[in-house]
């Protein structure tokens, strides 16, 4: 499988940690991730690649998004999507969005998670964005306390309308 070069490189305490752009190649790997929580069982279906295989070719081919995976000895362990949105408001300045945050069960607690939102809000200031969000459902309380603890503030309420 052809893989991209590190984008960032941490020892953890489980070895060396690396984030690198996902190949398609990942997207089982990544869709275990999605599915290994109550919400995610019930939204996922690997079944079916095929719409998985369209999204993932939209996201790589588009400069605005970016979807990363984390690796541990040769094992994708984490995921997230990063997208760039321009915007008019806040003077017309762009924003970042973090997006499908997963880190394998095994890991969480070593300081995966806080890397990769550390390197996504690295990137989102090179890009020049102004501001960084995400999502996490209300029913997620450790992801709240997590974000919390690296500078978020649920300063909003989002709303959704599923189609």
């Amino acid at each position: 499988m052809t893989t991209h070069p590190a984008l960032m490189t941490a020892v953890v305490d489980s070895g060396t940690f690396e984030l690198r752009r996902a190949v398609k190649g990942d997207l089982p790997a990544i869709l275990r991730l999605l599915a290994d929580d109550q919400l995610g069982a019930a939204r996922e279906n690997a079944a079916d690649l095929a719409p998985y295989e369209a999204a993932f070719d939209a996201i790589d081919v588009d400069p605005s998004h970016l979807l990363v995976v984390g690796e541990l000895a040769g094992e994708v362990v984490a995921t997230f999507q990063l997208s760039y949105l321009p915007g008019l408001s806040r003077k017309g300045s762009w924003r970042s969005q973090i997006e499908a945050v997963r880190v394998s069960r095994g890991l969480r607690g070593q300081g995966v998670g806080a890397l990769m939102i550390q390197w996504a809000i690295d990137q989102a200031r090179e890009r020049g964005c102004s501001l960084v969000q995400l999502t996490t459902d209300k029913s997620r309380t450790g992801a709240h306390r997590f974000y919390e603890r690296l500078g978020f503030v649920a300063s909003h309420e989002g709303m959704k309308l599923t189609l």
